[in-house]
């Protein structure tokens, strides 16, 4: 199929992308890897596309403060082959080669897969492992939405109709910090039947702060917090059967929930031994 007909513009600047938003159906266009197929589709039907990348400022890596913050526009495979990345946001490193294949992650960048928030996508999970924030512009500025606010629902956000989503900023890792991460796919670079990232910091006694992430269990990323609090004390098979309060997986094409939580206890045995693992 092809796309019904639509206006196109490019946005000189973020001020400009804003405005454009402010007409009568309009997208936004960044890598275009999950819109361009909906649109083919005919699932989407926008009255004008704005492309986003013409602006300059949504894009490129910074270590600053103690955080790593990240354009929306940076490509996938930008940060699959950052070093400052992979020092200080290691947790996105791990994810990075499981997102798609190599001609979507050419392509495809990390705010337009935050903004879409597909429920079995990697990086919404990797931003609330990690207790994220992202940036947002819009009419009336700038403001900041923790990760665990930002995904609202199946495919929605806490983005309004008029709203850019300029940048993600996650703490910057350090010795301390132990992370992991795993998925199960039919094939790989296929969405995740089941997923998870995890995020602590080793304080001698245990996981601190310890933040396991399931995605494709759920509308959005879930966290196993009773899980959480028994693989924080080392006890890997009390955290298992914890995913039995903490996940209530639907059946979709690809498993029935009972199968899911089983591959999520299978997912939190190999991340457990991850995170156990002292940083390189």
């Amino acid at each position: 199929m092809k796309p019904a007909p639509f206006a196109y513009a490019k946005a000189r600047s973020l001020d400009h992308a804003i405005e454009l938003l402010g007409r009568d159906e309009a997208r936004l266009l960044a890598g275009g890897q999950s819109l361009m197929a909906t649109l083919n589709m005919r699932l989407s039907a926008p009255k004008l596309l704005i492309d986003l990348n013409g602006v300059a400022a949504l894009g490129g890596i910074a270590v600053k403060d103690g955080t790593i913050e990240i354009g929306a526009l940076t490509r996938h495979i930008e940060a699959e082959r950052s070093a400052d990345i992979a020092k200080h946001a290691p947790l996105i490193a791990l994810a990075m080669p499981h997102i798609g294949h190599p001609a979507i992650r050419n392509r495809g960048t990390l705010g337009g897969s935050l903004a879409f928030a597909d429920p079995a996508a990697e990086l919404p999970a990797c931003l609330l492992a990690l207790n994220g924030e992202l940036e947002i512009a819009g009419p009336k500025g700038k403001r900041t939405v923790k990760a665990e606010d930002f995904f609202k629902g199946l495919f929605e956000t806490a983005l309004g109709p008029q709203d850019v989503l300029t940048a993600i900023r996650v703490p910057a890792a350090t010795k301390d910090t132990r992370v992991g991460f795993a998925e199960f796919a039919r094939r790989h670079g296929d969405y995740a039947m089941v997923g998870l990232a995890a995020a602590a910091r080793a304080d001698g006694k245990g996981l601190a702060g310890l933040r396991l992430a399931y995605f494709g269990v759920g509308a959005t990323p879930v966290r196993a917090k009773k899980a959480e609090a028994a693989l924080a004390n080392g006890h890997v098979d009390d955290a298992v059967t914890a995913l039995a309060s903490d996940l209530d997986p639907s059946a979709d094409v690809q498993a029935d929930g009972a199968t899911k939580r089983h591959l999520a206890g299978v997912l939190l045995r190999r991340v457990a031994k991850q995170l156990m693992e002292p940083r390189a």
